[in-house]
């Protein structure tokens, strides 16, 4: 069994459909969406059409909770005041673009699913098994707390923007990085496949786009704040 994982989508139409034709010639059995479907970026709707049709199994993430539930924050733990500030407009903007179809889409999502392939059971979730906006970071003191009480074999997550994989003892954690707003200091968006037989392989692969789209309709956009195309740009936090 050899499955795809998209996550952190946030709005960004033109990297999904090249990350999907990517996915299209690399022989997989199914396609998972981790979540956060929308915010940050200008198609919201777009973006859910596509999943919709193309028929992917997709969970919440905390953006898409927020905006399908009429949620005044997104859930993303911003620290920095400035950073909140950015978040509501993007919240505000999303709320108002998204449809009510897709709102009742976005509330409807699982918030996570658990399969079992050749004797592997893997679990997804967007943020952690405890919280949907947890963020599990290489290596964090959160990952090795929810690693340890992990029943499945394998968890998959997304949240963090970062792709990687990493074994606590004999559990695998994979996180699924970022399709539209990536954190690795790239803008290419990044997807994994996890290749499920007599061993578990993971691969991280990186997809070049026209990113110079998004982020200059992000400019042009009149409530969306410009520094979120550089963001775009540069593949950064910050």
């Amino acid at each position: 069994m050899k499955i795809a994982v998209i996550s952190d989508i946030h709005s960004n139409v033109y990297a999904l459909n090249e990350v999907l034709v990517d996915i299209k010639n690399r022989n997989v059995d199914m396609i998972v969406c981790t979540g956060d479907l929308v915010g940050y970026g200008t198609r919201p709707n777009e973006v859910i059409e596509v999943l919709r049709k193309e028929k992917i199994l997709t969970i919440m993430g905390n953006y898409d909770d927020a905006i399908g539930n009429f949620k005044i924050v997104c859930g993303c733990d911003y620290k920095d005041p400035k950073d909140a500030e950015k978040a509501a407009l993007s919240m505000h903007f999303t709320s108002e673009k998204t449809t009510d179809e897709n709102k009742e889409y976005l509330r409807n999502l699982p918030k996570e699913i658990t399969f079992t392939f050749n004797n592997k059971t893997i679990r997804f979730v967007h943020g952690s098994t405890r919280l949907i906006n947890e963020y599990l970071k290489e290596n964090s003191k959160e990952s090795e707390e929810v690693m340890r009480e992990l029943k499945e074999d394998i968890l998959v997550c997304g949240h963090t923007h970062i792709p990687y994989s990493k074994y606590y003892g004999d559990k695998l954690l994979v996180n699924a990085g970022s399709v539209g707003k990536p954190k690795t200091n790239s803008p290419n968006a990044n997807y994994v496949t996890i290749d499920i037989n007599s061993s578990v392989k993971v691969e991280i692969i990186e997809v070049p786009y026209d990113f110079e789209k998004i982020a200059k309709e992000i400019e042009e956009n009149e409530i969306l704040p410009n520094d979120f195309a550089g963001l775009i740009r540069q593949g950064s936090a910050k």
